[in-house]
């Protein structure tokens, strides 16, 4: 029940962004805080999404390079450049947290980058579906050697995190990285919640280019 919901609450949120595509939001000359008001507008009347359970990002240019943390300057979108949009709406209570990358342009370079952090999001969920027993710090080595393979650097400190009812289980020690796909939780993704339930992971992946220092960016429940 708990990933239906999921997956509702993802499709909804994609349905979200296939409107700023298709209604030419991401345009050059507009400030990543001006596209994120937008989105949030979009989502609201269109969409009925007035919650959102992460920060709202909208990252252009060199700050598509930056982690989730990070608080860069306001910077603005340019012709043949990159555009990151990540949003965490709440969808009846159920959690999405969706990435997509944009370019706006015709940049070649930028656009293979963009497709190959999409192609080994996908390579990745597949391979994981076949294991039985995995740590989160063997799937963060496994993206890390993805970005490799395509010509890539990966960008992430994390490569995933967990998702379910808002708000999702929080780890008893707030320092702790036992929810996040990180190099150093060596613990099993497949173990249940504290309440015997199966954990519901988001994989998100960052790839840099460092010649442009530019990222590409694909994220969704895995």
């Amino acid at each position: 029940m708990t990933r239906t919901k999921l997956l509702q609450a993802e499709k909804l949120t994609l349905q979200l962004f296939e409107a700023v595509e298709k209604s030419n939001l991401i345009v050059a000359g507009k400030t990543e805080s001006q596209l994120c008001l937008e989105v949030c507008d979009m989502a609201s009347r269109q969409f009925g999404i007035n919650e959102h359970w992460h920060k709202k990002i909208v990252r252009a240019g060199k700050n598509s390079t930056c982690i989730y943390p990070d608080n860069p300057p306001d910077e603005t979108i340019q012709n043949n450049d990159t555009v990151i949009l990540d949003f965490g709406p709440v969808v009846e209570g159920y959690e999405a947290d969706l990435g997509r990358t944009y370019i706006p342009g015709d940049n070649a370079r930028l656009l293979k980058m963009k497709q190959d952090v999409e192609k080994a999001w996908y390579q990745t969920q597949e391979w994981y579906h076949r294991q039985n027993s995995l740590k989160a710090s063997t799937l963060f080595q496994y993206v890390v050697g993805k970005a490799g393979e395509f010509g890539w650097s990966f960008g992430g400190e994390i490569a995933g995190h967990i998702v379910g009812k808002y708000p999702h289980e929080q780890p008893a020690d707030p320092a702790s990285l036992e929810l996040d796909i990180h190099p150093s939780n060596h613990n099993d993704m497949f173990l249940t919640d504290a309440n015997g339930e199966p954990r519901h992971w988001i994989l998100e992946l960052l790839f840099i280019d460092e010649q442009s220092q530019r990222g590409a960016y694909f994220e969704q429940l895995l």
